[in-house]
């Protein structure tokens, strides 16, 4: 079982949302459409973390609001902020963050997608 339930409950609640385990990163991966919005996994430092994908200004106004949040880890800084878990556990403005992430991603998708997906 996962160490973070209130977070794969949040990121699977949301509609047509999938996870899958990497091994190679030891990373749980969700997604909408084949294309992942968050991740579930830990930095150099072996800290957990939460990655998600974020509209730029937004990763912007997270990271200067809050130090728990830092450029995403692994990904392209602009699109994607990381959450150190051990900092950051409000599962309110987790659960907020992944929704903001799995938008952002589902905005993006063929509108023939977005339509299967919200039924």
């Amino acid at each position: 079982m996962t160490k973070y339930p209130t977070i794969h409950e949040a990121a699977l609640s949301l509609k047509g949302a999938t996870h899958d385990y990497k091994e190679e990163w030891g990373a749980d991966r969700f997604f909408v459409g084949e294309k992942m919005f968050a991740m579930l996994g830990t930095n150099k430092e072996g800290r957990d973390i939460l990655t998600v994908k974020v509209e730029p200004n937004q990763g912007e106004i997270l990271r200067s609001e809050n130090p728990a949040i830092i450029p995403g880890y692994y990904m392209n800084k602009s699109h994607w902020v990381s959450v150190l878990l051990d900092e950051e556990n409000n599962a309110e403005f987790l659960a907020k963050l992944l929704a903001h992430g799995y938008e952002q991603v589902l905005r993006k998708l063929p509108k023939y997608r977005q339509k299967e997906i919200e039924g």
